[in-house]
């Protein structure tokens, strides 16, 4: 369903200044994310503004319509995560391009860069805006999970600063219940926290596998036109994502259970060593693809039959995987390896199983258990399909626009406006057991 979203205000259209490093055609799902609601926010009359590093040729192609775009200059590497020192210099560029923009109603900062959120409330008060953080991921806390090695002492000066960052906004938005309470623990007044779960690419959605070119491609080019019971994992492969018990899994299936293949396909840093311990296997069920261009998500998204997710226990409550909105846009069932007491594990219930991401004899029972009953996984994949289309883009954007009253009235009287998003119809909040005081998704 489209939704239709539009504001009334007494003076003029509100202005709203998004800044973060990536923003199609960058990759990552912060840009995505962004770009989505930008576009719907300027479609409803919004001023509409975003600040990311990349290298500007003046025409704005890549942005939604009615969305500007102000690039620093220097161009984004595709593929590998940036180390320390890029992260601290994209810091330095956004900063010192979103200091010299016309004033704005509200300032939106996200978490890529990683520390980007110390510089909102100074963002905020230099364009006598209101301070919206939106987290994705939760620094510095999560460097350790990633394997970013820092001084305690730096860490531990970091983190001190980053409460106080926090609490100096006048709202976050976190993606998930877990994150949000662990922002209250660091002493984010609950008022301030609202939690609206990322959606999936509007572009995903099931492509039935007679009719998927992507899965019968990989088909002949592996010889198994017959078929054989896909497990895919696809997306940005990193030091949060544990696939130890994914290559036991492998290793056990690989003799057993010969029509299972287990399918890799993406980029980021931790590929190396999985291709390297595959191959030290010598794992003859496993393949690995590169990143699927934007216009083959859908297909390659479709083909498994099961998809993987992994997320470290360590990083409960920093980060929910944004891959697993995409999977279940796609219809299909997922194994999610992490902590049962995440988000994500929320998510899953009813269209997955929450396993151990180390626990390598589990994951085979799971997936042969799968292999072995195509009706569970085709009703655990429609389930899943239906539960992204509960939540989508357009919902999203509605429920965005609700916070920017409250934000404006938390800051103070400038501007005396008011922003009204009515001709909607009421999304029921896609999180399990939500307490709708804490969760600003419209319920029912």
């Amino acid at each position: 369903m489209q939704f239709t979203l539009w504001c009334a205000v007494s003076l003029a259209a509100p202005s709203i200044l998004f800044v973060n490093r990536v923003f199609p055609p960058d990759r990552g799902a912060t840009g995505r994310c962004l770009a989505d609601l930008g576009g719907r926010l300027a479609a409803a009359g919004w001023r509409v503004t975003v600040v990311a590093d990349g290298i500007a040729d003046g025409t704005h192609r890549d942005a939604p319509a009615g969305v500007t775009v102000h690039r620093t200059g220097s161009a984004v590497p595709e593929g590998e995560r940036p180390d320390a020192r890029a992260y601290l210099e994209s810091l330095g560029r956004l900063v010192w391009r979103a200091v010299r923009l016309p004033r704005h109603d509200v300032i939106v900062t996200m978490t890529d860069p990683p520390l980007l959120a110390l510089a909102g409330p100074t963002l905020a008060a230099r364009h006598g805006a209101a301070a919206l953080h939106w987290c994705h991921d939760l620094y510095p806390d999560l460097l350790p999970v990633l394997g970013v090695r820092v001084p305690e002492a730096l860490r531990g000066l970091a983190a001190r600063a980053m409460r106080r960052a926090l609490r100096r906004h006048d709202g976050i938005v976190a993606i998930g219940r877990c994150m949000r309470d662990r922002l209250t623990d660091m002493g984010v007044p609950a008022d301030r926290l609202t939690v609206l779960p990322n959606w999936p690419d509007p572009a995903v959605m099931p492509v039935r596998h007679a009719d998927n070119r992507f899965r019968r491609s990989l088909a002949a080019e592996t010889g198994t036109e017959g078929g054989r019971f896909i497990v895919a994992y696809s997306g940005t492969l990193g030091l949060a994502h544990p696939m130890d018990g994914v290559l036991d899994a492998a290793a056990r299936l690989q003799d057993s259970d010969p029509g299972v293949l287990f399918l890799l396909v993406g980029d980021g840093r931790g590929f190396a060593a999985v291709e390297a311990e595959a191959a030290r296997r010598r794992l003859r069920n496993l393949r690995r693809l590169p990143w699927q261009p934007s216009e083959r998500l859908a297909e390659s998204l479709s083909a498994p039959d099961l998809h993987l997710v992994a997320m470290d226990p360590a990083a409960e409550g920093m980060l929910v995987p944004s891959k697993l909105s995409g999977v279940q846009a796609a219809g299909r069932p997922c194994l999610f390896l992490g902590p049962d007491g995440s988000e994500a594990a929320a998510r899953v219930a009813g269209c997955g199983v929450v396993i151990d991401p180390f626990d390598g004899a589990a994951i085979a029972e799971a997936v042969r258990a799968y292999a072995a009953d195509p009706g569970r996984c085709a009703r655990e994949g429609e389930r899943a399909a239906q539960r992204a289309a509960d939540w989508t883009a357009d919902r999203a954007a509605v429920a965005f626009a609700q916070l920017v009253p409250s934000l404006v009235r938390r800051h103070g009287p400038r501007p005396a406006r008011e922003w009204i998003a009515p001709g909607r119809t009421a999304p029921e909040c896609p999180a399990p057991d939500c307490s709708a005081s804490a969760c600003r998704v419209p319920h029912a």
